[in-house]
């Protein structure tokens, strides 16, 4: 099974950038996007083959997620378990063997006035994850707005503080690592650096590579035996992220 999931950061200008191209090439089982930003009607995409899953944002152009899948799920959620999600940041599927979450998790902001927000939202989402992983196993993609370890970014010891990649931040990724997940990259690539997922849109850092890995596919520790390799599609443009996958046997 190849899982892929992908912030777009706006799918209308994204599908104007080969979106479909890398679409029709990946093939995948399930294909997650975060930070879709449009509402209901604003695009018509023909995926033959594919089931397709939204949650919008009430804001206009602002956040969103998306799922595709060839399967039809037994069950799908928007959000989080009893919890309204006016941003649009979470979808799970539900199968017959495992659970998938697709998440864009919220930012900090550059002046971390938002970061009481987001560890209150963190321990949220891991008790919601644990719930899921108590019934079934799962796997969860996304972006989720941190760099956990130094190996994870480019400029480490300047940005040491700074939104997505604060103590705090870094600190609740490693709790939810720790309540029972594997970040399924370092699995296979504990020392690999260097290797990014998000660039800013200053003019070179691109070109220089000067990225943060900040989205990815977690699966619940149980689920290693399955795990066949995890990548990160550095060479797609299309979006300031590019395009992280998994395949694994389940």
């Amino acid at each position: 099974m190849k899982l892929v999931s992908w912030n777009v950061n706006g799918l209308r200008a994204c599908v104007n950038k080969g979106f479909m191209d890398y679409f029709r090439e990946m093939d995948a089982d399930l294909f997650c996007l975060q930070e879709t930003k449009l509402q209901e009607g604003q695009i018509a995409l023909e995926l033959d083959g594919y089931y397709q899953f939204w949650n919008y944002a009430e804001k206009k152009g602002y956040s969103g997620t998306a799922i595709f899948s060839k399967k039809a799920p037994l069950s799908v959620r928007n959000g989080l378990e009893g919890e309204p999600d006016p941003e649009g940041r979470v979808i799970t599927l539900e199968f017959e063997h495992f659970y998938l979450v697709n998440v864009y998790s919220p930012n900090a902001r550059r002046d971390l006035s938002r970061l009481d927000f987001r560890l209150d939202w963190e321990d949220r989402f891991r008790a919601y994850l644990m719930k899921l992983d108590a019934d079934k196993p799962v796997m969860v993609c996304g972006d989720l707005n941190v760099a956990h370890q130094e190996i994870d970014l480019k400029n480490p010891k300047p940005n040491l503080g700074n939104s997505g990649f604060t103590l705090e931040e870094r600190g609740k990724m490693t709790e939810l690592l720790g309540s029972g997940f594997v970040d399924t990259f370092r699995h296979f690539y504990p020392d690999r650096a260097e290797v990014y997922s998000w660039w800013s849109y200053m003019p070179g850092v691109r070109s220089r590579n000067v990225g943060w890995r900040i989205d990815y596919f977690l699966a619940s520790t149980r689920l290693e035996d399955a795990l066949v390799d995890a990548g990160i599609d550095c060479d797609i443009t299309g979006s300031d992220h590019c395009p992280v996958v998994l395949e694994i046997t389940i």
